[in-house]
């Protein structure tokens, strides 16, 4: 397992990072399934683990707090994130930031997470969602500086919107944020333009999500994958989306190398830029957790390949199914 700075952090990360949205609320999920890959996930190296209270209402939180207090001697990450008052993702302008996270609603959650940790101080706690717009309101930056002054959070960081990149860097220059989260992939290379230059010159951590686009770049979907009504992402693989994302799909693996999985290539696509701290993937089964792991140490994609899936930039507006 290769290690990255998390930013000004101080924290040195595992570049794969274990993902507990799937063990909250996706179906298929099995409590004990999903301690024993965590646990797994330890032993091989893996040092941070990204949570949030919205993940079945803390259910995730009580995960991870159990894997943590189950290794007392080994020094684990935990992020979790804030879920937004307002109940609506992702951010919008139209919604007021006191709506949103107005204080009391952010400490009494940042509370609630780390009783489920069973920590004193929260490694990473971000906001789940942001808007840009909001970056003046005078309680934002109390209520981070607050967070810090007393010892409930360790650092700082904003989930952005996805599809929405820019959409935090006015943030990431009042100094108040460690690190962001935000969606990047094979498809989704916008973050390189803006994003990744403004953390980098900042030194702000980046924490990647979706690197798998929610599953179509792990190499088992197909045209007729159906997920359960109540898996969210039966919304977001509707009719016209799946088979857009699979036409796409096909094309990438007429380029894979001889030897080289879908998924390979994808989190070593993510891992290859110097911007990234760590990229979170959701492994709820064994195999998963060893395959995805080992890929630490193949390192970055060569020059030639990366120029390749450079032309696989796939740009996308938000839309209601999306988020």
């Amino acid at each position: 397992m290769k290690y990255r700075k998390l930013g000004h952090t101080g924290f040195e990360v595992s570049d794969i990072a274990h993902g507990l949205w799937g063990m909250g609320g996706w179906s298929g999920s099995d409590d004990e399934e999903s301690l024993k890959a965590l646990q797994l996930a330890v032993e091989l190296g893996c040092n941070f683990f990204d949570s949030a209270w919205a993940y079945g209402d803390g259910k995730s939180d009580g995960l991870l707090g159990e894997i943590i207090a189950r290794n007392p001697h080994k020094r684990l990450y935990a992020a979790s994130k804030i879920p937004p008052k307002n109940l609506q993702w992702p951010a919008s302008p139209k919604y007021k930031y006191h709506d949103v996270f107005p204080p009391d609603h952010v400490f009494t959650y940042a509370d609630l997470i780390r009783k489920n940790l069973g920590v004193e101080t929260i490694d990473v706690l971000q906001f789940h969602v942001w808007d840009d717009t909001w970056t003046e309101e005078p309680d934002f930056r109390n209520t981070v500086e607050k967070l810090k002054r007393d010892g409930v959070i360790r650092s700082f960081g904003l989930s952005l919107n996805r599809w929405e990149p820019e959409n935090g860097i006015k943030a990431i220059r009042t100094g108040l944020v460690d690190a962001v989260q935000v969606i990047y992939s094979i498809f989704d290379q916008s973050p390189e333009d803006e994003l990744f230059p403004a953390c980098q010159e900042l030194n702000v951590g980046v924490i990647v999500r979706v690197a798998l686009d929610e599953g179509s770049l792990g190499g088992k979907m197909t045209r007729n994958t159906k997920f359960p009504k109540s898996d969210w992402r039966s919304g977001y693989f509707n009719p016209e989306n799946l088979a857009n994302t699979m036409d796409r799909v096909d094309k990438l693996k007429q380029i894979l190398p001889p030897g080289m999985s879908l998924p390979e290539m994808a989190l070593r696509f993510v891992l290859s830029h110097a911007a990234v701290s760590t990229v979170i993937i959701g492994m709820r089964k064994l195999e998963h957790v060893e395959e995805n792991i080992s890929l630490s140490d193949k390192g970055p994609l060569s020059p030639e390949l990366l120029k390749q899936l450079q032309l696989h930039r796939w740009d996308r507006k938000p839309a209601p199914w999306s988020d």
